[in-house]
């Protein structure tokens, strides 16, 4: 199993995982916004979406009216920019029904993050930007596990100011340091807000919870990102051309110093290729799904919801 995963991301050159201690600190935009500025810089750079029962990459890049292609080499990710260079992954894809609930036990999440790994064809990437549900479930299990043989990089942990956060985000360093995956650095989102009017920034919560983390467990900060409404709005409008508009946002400056960050500790390179279609979608069923490569086993107790 692992070896199948490790031959078919064998043209990946860095795997970076997000992950966050709780809900709501905006880690799926994290993701999002690491992936475009990346890509700015010339990367070719795919984003993985193993949020399984709230899958929200999709509606971050705008892209929730695509589909999955079957192609010769395997599934075909969703692109977001006309190069094809920024590819993406998602059971939001693959939902017959967008509005469908995802409600799967452990087995059955563990097979569709073994599909996206050894299933999708991702070419050669400089990057695989793995976005995590929060918190420490089967999925950071699995996905480490499945990974294993391939060595990812390390991980970016994603927190906000308040203490609250910070209390969980250190059971995020801790679950990092057993399963021995490198912190890359720790990411303090919400640090305050841009007027949408005068782009002066404000604080509406505390400040510096993040870098005081980092140092507290010897990790580098990798930097403060504010609140922008207008970036949020933009995201919104569901129109696929969020990739052009994010370069010229007020964050595209302060993510580009994250990014910067990022590339000096795993020094990238790499060149990729494209599959070809056959232009069959895929799409699954959330109450009937099982992995054809599950065992039999395994199928059953994943049939039990």
């Amino acid at each position: 199993m692992a070896s199948h995963v490790a031959s078919n991301l064998a043209h990946i050159k860095h795997i970076v995982l997000v992950l966050s201690g709780k809900g709501g600190v905006g880690k799926s935009t994290i993701s999002t916004e690491l992936a475009l500025s990346l890509h700015a810089t010339g990367k070719r750079v795919g984003v993985l979406d193993i949020d399984l029962t709230g899958p929200s990459v999709p509606t971050m890049f705008g892209l929730n009216d695509r589909q999955v292609l079957q192609a010769s080499t395997g599934w075909v990710p969703v692109f977001a920019d006309s190069e094809q260079r920024l590819a993406v992954m998602s059971l939001g894809f693959l939902l017959r029904n967008k509005d469908d609930a995802v409600i799967w036990r452990g087995p059955k999440k563990n097979a569709m993050i073994k599909q996206f790994l050894t299933d999708v064809a991702w070419g050669s990437l400089d990057y695989l930007i793995i976005d995590t549900p929060p918190g420490t479930s089967d999925e950071h299990i699995s996905i480490v596990e499945y990974l294993k043989e391939h060595n990812p990089d390390g991980a970016v942990v994603v927190t906000t100011p308040q203490a609250v956060s910070l209390s969980d985000v250190r059971k995020e360093v801790n679950f990092c340091k057993k399963v021995k995956i490198p912190i890359l650095g720790v990411v303090e989102n919400m640090s305050g807000y841009i007027c949408p009017h005068c782009s002066e920034h404000h604080d509406i919560f505390s400040s510096g919870g993040g870098e005081a983390l980092a140092t507290e467990f010897k990790v580098p900060f990798l930097g403060k990102v504010p609140l922008d409404s207008t970036l949020i709005s933009l995201m919104e409008q569901d129109d696929g051309g969020f990739v052009n508009i994010f370069n010229e946002s007020n964050l595209a400056p302060v993510f580009m110093t994250i990014t910067q960050k990022l590339i000096s500790a795993v020094e990238p390179t790499s060149a990729p290729t494209n599959p070809r279609y056959n232009g069959n979608a895929i799409s699954v069923d959330p109450d009937t799904v099982v992995s054809k490569d599950m065992n039999d086993e395994t199928a059953a107790n994943s049939a039990v919801i």
